[in-house]
């Protein structure tokens, strides 16, 4: 089922607007999402210290607005799904990021398929986060071309075996294939290759002259671990408090490099006045601020800017998710800008309303005269009329809200914020008011007690819009198709303290935590379940431990302290091994010189729960195998 809408959640008034104009009027459209880059880690955002000269120019450009008080969904898979459906994360079943609460619900309708039904060629670059396995991948979302690393970074369990950002393997569309680079290099040129293909194509006719492209270009940069060339780091260790925040630092900066060469590319394409730039952050800054207190409040000084908001990367307070948003619009996409009064500056176009992540996806196909099947609604907003220069009140009087939920089931108000103009309302009980206190320093709840009677109003209307479906599991689906194997790993084991194994660094040291899958079986059928110690990349045993490192990594610009991501393992005497699905229970001794242990099962249709485990010897513990394999028998 479609998640339920309210009256007083806006829908966009502009979903269907030039659904007959010509497709020659739809412009390009580059999405570049980053991924924990704080609001103040931009030079345009204040930052005396970062250097960021491109995206300080894009911002500036007469052709863009910067969205100055913009917000996500606090970490990185919620935003993500918002992002991509225009509703709030926690209605698409994504509220956590690992645990089976970062999968995009299949029947979530997704920009790229609104875009690729009119016409657009769609490619995603880099970060995903939303399904590792059949049907939730990025190119079974929607996406002709998906590049992308496993899970919520780059060397979390899903991922490539030894990927450290440097020479990784990465997806192509499910295939694994080696690229040589940094990984956010990597994307970009990428990026430009999918496009000048594309362009390629449109030269020898191969495909329609009018076909645009659409691009997701999402930045696994600069989130931890922060691995970076010296050159980058170097920069910044005169004057940053700490190592972690001079690596951060040079992430951005190399991230904003390739946009700068990403925009020279499209100069010398020819596309870059037939394309529209958009560029936004997942959440509050995930390592370019520390020292803070115990309230959150951050002693600024050099590189440690915060913008003056209280809070990070997962907290309620704006820090945790107030973001950047650029949208740059040529004037021979949107031809003569209107300017309004509240939106002058010395260069580009300043909002200073109330916007969110569930209003980029109604943004764009507005943008893109993209029309949205009937019957579906979107939880945000179109901000075309503000691109266009239009000033656009309604957003001045709704409310916003977003919330950090990183547990099995949500909890009410739990690390919430509502938000309407300039105060909010943090977990149902403080208020501030931005326009005096920008920092949140002053709770003035007593003084406004109706306001606060209205927000937590606001609240439960929004609540009763995402809680719809929060009993309900996303599957991964087996006997889609035959012979394929769906690849899960302990990244989204369920269980109730949603505490899995996310990282290769928690396979290698054996954290011991159990679960379930979620599954669905479409077609009935013999499958084989096959439990693994370690990936089959590595073919290691069941019972191996691993001496030394295996991956290569590249220990002049990786930190020693990050040896254990990337090299040795613990060897685990496993006895037994055990599955349970359907009623169905089996288990057999292990075999200690073999690689996995498995399974033959009669499966019916329907949604199930795969429990798998390993036992050990001595006192036996439950431990939940790192990685499962199962496949339908011809």
């Amino acid at each position: 089922p479609h998640p339920k809408t309210h009256p007083n959640i806006m829908t966009s008034p502009n979903a269907a607007v030039g659904s007959d104009q010509p497709k020659a009027a739809r412009p390009n459209v580059i999405f570049i999402l980053t991924d924990d880059q704080g609001y103040g880690e931009l030079g345009y955002t204040g930052n005396k210290y970062i250097r960021t000269p491109h995206l300080d120019e894009l911002a500036n450009s007469p052709h863009s607005v910067q969205f100055t008080d913009h917000h996500s969904g606090t970490t990185c898979a919620p935003t993500r799904s918002g992002l991509l459906t225009g509703h709030y994360a926690n209605s698409t079943g994504v509220w956590h990021t690992i645990g089976g609460h970062s999968l995009l619900r299949e029947d979530e309708f997704t920009l790229p398929q609104a875009l690729g039904a009119v016409g657009y060629a769609t490619a995603h670059l880099g970060k995903w986060h939303l399904g590792d396995a059949t049907p939730l991948r990025p190119f079974e979302r929607g996406f002709d071309l998906s590049i992308y690393h496993g899970g919520g970074g780059v060397g979390n369990a899903p991922d490539a075996w030894g990927n450290d950002y440097f020479d990784d393997t990465y997806f192509v569309n499910g295939e694994p294939k080696k690229f040589q680079g940094y990984c956010t290099d990597v994307w970009f040129s990428q990026t430009i290759e999918f496009i000048k293909s594309h362009e390629e194509r449109k030269a020898k006719r191969d495909i329609s002259e009018d076909k645009p492209f659409f691009v997701y270009l999402a930045t696994n940069a600069p989130h931890h671990p922060f691995n970076v060339e010296n050159k980058y780091a170097d920069i910044y260790r005169k004057n940053a408090p700490t190592e972690n925040q001079a690596r951060f630092y040079g992430m951005v900066t190399n991230i904003d490099e390739n946009v700068g060469r990403l925009r020279s590319e499209l100069d010398e394409m020819g596309v870059a006045d037939n394309t529209i730039l958009i560029f936004m952050s997942d959440n509050g800054s995930g390592g370019g601020v520390s020292q803070l207190d115990k309230d959150g409040h951050v002693t600024e000084g050099p590189c440690n800017y915060n913008a003056g908001m209280r809070g990070m990367k997962g907290w309620e307070y704006e820090g945790g998710h107030r973001v950047p948003l650029l949208i740059h619009c040529p004037p021979t996409v949107l031809g003569p800008r209107t300017i309004s009064s509240h939106d002058k500056n010395k260069g580009g176009q300043i909002c200073n309303e109330l916007t969110a992540y569930v209003d980029i996806m109604p943004t764009v196909l507005d943008l893109t005269n993209t029309p949205m099947p009937e019957g579906r609604q979107f939880h945000g907003v179109s901000l075309g009329p503000i691109v266009r220069g239009y000033e656009q009140p309604e957003l001045h009087e709704r409310a916003i809200v977003t919330d950090t939920q990183r547990v099995a089931r949500p909890v009410k108000w739990f690390h919430s914020s509502v938000m309407k103009n300039k105060w909010r309302l943090i977990n149902g009980m403080e208020l501030y008011n931005l326009e005096d206190d920008p920092g949140q320093r002053t709770d003035v709840r007593a003084d406004h007690p109706d306001l606060v009677a209205e927000l937590r109003g606001e609240y439960d209307k929004w609540w009763d819009i995402v809680s719809d479906q929060f009993g309900r599991d996303v599957p991964y689906v087996l006997g889609r198709a035959e012979e394929e194997v769906v690849e899960l790993s302990a990244h989204d084991i369920h269980n109730e303290a949603s505490d899995v194994p996310w990282l290769q660094q928690h396979v290698r040291q054996a954290k011991v935590v159990s679960g379930y899958w979620a599954l669905k079986v479409e077609t009935a059928g013999t499958y084989t379940i096959e439990l693994r110690r370690w990936p089959r990349s590595t073919n290691y045993t069941l019972t191996q431990g691993i001496d030394g490192d295996d991956s290569g990594w590249r220990k002049d610009c990786i930190q020693a302290e990050n040896a254990g991501m990337y090299e040795g393992g613990v060897a685990l005497p496993l006895r037994w091994a055990h599955v349970e699905v359907q009623g169905i229970s089996l288990h057999s001794e292990i075999d200690p010189d073999a690689a996995s242990a498995v399974f033959s099962v009669e499966l019916e249709t329907g949604e199930t729960q795969l429990f798998a485990a390993f036992y050990d010897k001595g006192p036996p513990r439950v431990i939940a195998p790192y990685y499962v394999y199962v496949k339908k028998v011809a």
